[in-house]
């Protein structure tokens, strides 16, 4: 039988059962319930390798993909290629329609700096819409936690994404920091090594900084602005709902 959209009563019944089940039991649902048109998007920080870690168990041919920004780091990137090699997992990535030379071109230099917001946006938002338009999906899995911002501490485990019109799942949305790092030590989850070097939150390298001890683990995404988010966690009202 095909696969359809859950009503707004089947996810509010999902939100209560699963509010503090394991990932895994969060994960196992949405397989159960999603597959095939279930997505993954990852940006390989250290929440979404547990996540891809688990679903290589859980459903294998899960489908994930990467905003590739042309801004990544080189560790992100190669980080992809170790994941592919232990899991037989390639993740797929999704292009601005425009590469980084042109679009530097076509605005007079570099974005990232003088309008973030609109960087984010041209380079994130717009290819993961198209991307939603083709692939398709019902749902997608996010590794957000609530300890990380505002925004993201408003969150619920199972939801609806009025930004794209999606059933949202945070599997990791009750971790802490410290379940995320004792889960890659126990099971030897491959990382970025710029974790080590003091980045706990990798983004783009022009928006990204080291972070210094006693800082918020987020102090280095776009250092020095209010902005905290690119915009895919942000909340966003529709008709009531959506985060």
């Amino acid at each position: 039988m095909p696969v359809t959209q859950a009503t707004p009563e089947e996810i509010a019944a999902a939100n209560e059962r699963l509010l503090n089940a394991t990932p895994q039991d969060v994960l196992r649902w949405a397989s159960d319930r999603f597959s095939p048109r279930l997505l993954m998007a990852t940006a390989f920080g250290a929440e979404g390798c547990c996540l891809i870690h688990m679903l290589a168990e859980i459903q294998p041919n899960a489908r994930i993909i990467n905003l590739e920004t042309g801004y990544q780091f080189p560790e992100t990137l190669e980080l992809r290629e170790r994941i592919k090699a232990r899991y037989g997992t390639e993740v797929e990535y999704i292009y601005p329609e425009q590469t980084v030379a042109d679009y530097e071109a076509e605005h007079g230099g570099p974005l990232h700096q003088l309008r973030p917001d609109q960087c984010c946006h041209d380079r994130k938002i717009l290819p993961l819409r198209r991307a939603v338009e083709r692939i398709d999906p019902l749902a997608w899995i996010s590794a957000i936690r609530k300890d990380q911002t505002a925004d993201r501490g408003k969150a619920a485990v199972v939801q609806w994404d009025a930004k794209f019109s999606l059933v949202k799942l945070n599997p990791l949305l009750n971790w802490t920091k410290k379940d995320v790092w004792g889960f890659i030590h126990k099971h030897d989850v491959p990382y970025n090594p710029l974790h080590d070097r003091d980045y706990p939150s990798i983004g783009c390298w022009p928006c990204t900084r080291p972070v210094a001890a006693g800082e918020d683990e987020r102090a280095g995404r776009w250092a020095g602005k209010a902005k905290k988010e690119c915009g895919l966690h942000v909340i966003e009202v529709k008709d009531g709902e959506g985060i």
